[in-house]
């Protein structure tokens, strides 16, 4: 899973196999979905056998499942071949098909109300264990028989995947940008760039770095503060990368991409809700080619972070439009079957 089609070209011509057979395995990876070697039937059953005994087609195990009541939230927690583990989430909507993604086995970025960070970090993702939750779900949603069952007809495909599930992406920069070249490449996933978007606490050089790449990704920033002080109690990280210096570095992105960025805002009650934080973050943010996610939080147990009730997020959400920010709540998915970032982890090792 970690080869692209050219270092798996370069394998099969080593094996001396003619360079063909490496376009025909591609396909039955991202294409066809396939399971196992075995599947892919127009390779000579011995090269199937010898690419079944040396190589690693599918990194992940799913060892938990669980569906949302509605039927539109689907969680999975892997276990990789170390025995580490991460989640991945699939979302329906009337036409979309999201994908929540991790890139890391836990996190370093500690944000105290999250989930995940509650492990720390256990080790980066790969390019190939990235893809694979990808791919994963698109074989979900290929077949119209695999279990269990969704509130969607199949088949159907992937329309969507953000890389909001465990760990910081830019923290594992090289993995996640080899990850989303093959997600996008038009011999590989091919899924349009605009459709994918990463989701970042604020690694201002690697924002700057991510300008560059001429991929055209949606950046998502995870704000959750207006000010300093307060941000660097829920996200430790804003103590390197001060607020001021990360709008700095997507001010520079958006002049360079041209593309909106998404600031992501969650909600936590009598923490950071006050109609008077909405004011502040309208004066930020006014000026920045932006637009405003408020994210419901999901609660963890016994944690002193809580949802902001229905009232005051509208409350908050009136404030932003009010000072002319885009401004939108989203919404919340899978309560019951702990589908926040790192719950279904947390909650299986307890």
């Amino acid at each position: 899973m970690d080869c692209t089609l050219s270092e798996l070209t370069e394998t099969v011509q080593a094996a001396g196999a003619p360079a063909y057979r490496a376009r025909q395995i591609h396909e039955w990876i991202y294409r066809k979905y396939a399971r196992a070697f075995a599947e892919m039937t127009n390779l000579p059953q011995a090269m199937r056998a010898e690419l079944a005994a040396q190589t690693t087609l599918m990194p992940l195990e799913p060892i938990a499942r669980r569906v949302s009541k509605a039927g539109d939230t689907q969680k999975v927690l892997f276990q990789l071949p170390d025995g580490e583990t991460v989640e991945a989430v699939l979302m329906l909507y009337n036409r979309r098909r999201t994908l929540c993604i991790s890139s890391q086995a836990g996190c370093a970025m500690g944000c105290t109300f999250c989930a995940t960070a509650q492990g720390g970090l256990r080790r980066n993702l790969t390019g190939g264990e990235i893809v694979a939750q990808v791919l994963f779900f698109a074989r979900y949603l290929h077949d119209a028989g695999e279990k269990p069952k969704m509130r969607v007809k199949r088949p159907t495909t992937v329309t969507n995947i953000v890389l909001m599930g465990m760990g910081e992406p830019l923290h594992n920069y090289d993995s996640v940008w080899n990850a989303i070249r093959r997600l996008t490449a038009a011999d590989g996933f091919g899924l349009g760039a605009r459709h994918i978007t990463l989701s970042t606490v604020g690694l201002t050089p690697m924002i700057d770095r991510m300008a560059d790449e001429g991929i055209q990704v949606n950046l998502a920033v995870s704000l959750h503060a207006p000010n300093n002080p307060l941000r660097s109690k829920l996200v430790p990280l804003s103590r390197r990368y001060p607020v001021d210096e990360l709008l700095a570095s997507v001010r520079r992105y958006i002049a360079k991409t041209n593309r909106r960025v998404t600031f992501e805002y969650a909600l936590m009650r009598d923490v950071n809700d006050s109609p008077a934080l909405a004011e502040d973050l309208a004066d930020k943010l006014r000026g920045i080619l932006c637009h405003v996610n408020l994210i419901p939080l999901n609660p963890i147990p016994d944690s002193p972070f809580q949802p902001t009730s229905d009232r005051d997020t509208e409350r908050f959400a009136e404030v932003l439009r009010a000072g002319g920010i885009s401004t939108t709540v989203r919404i919340r998915r899978g309560i019951e079957i702990d589908a926040g970032c790192g719950q279904l982890r947390h909650s299986a090792a307890a």
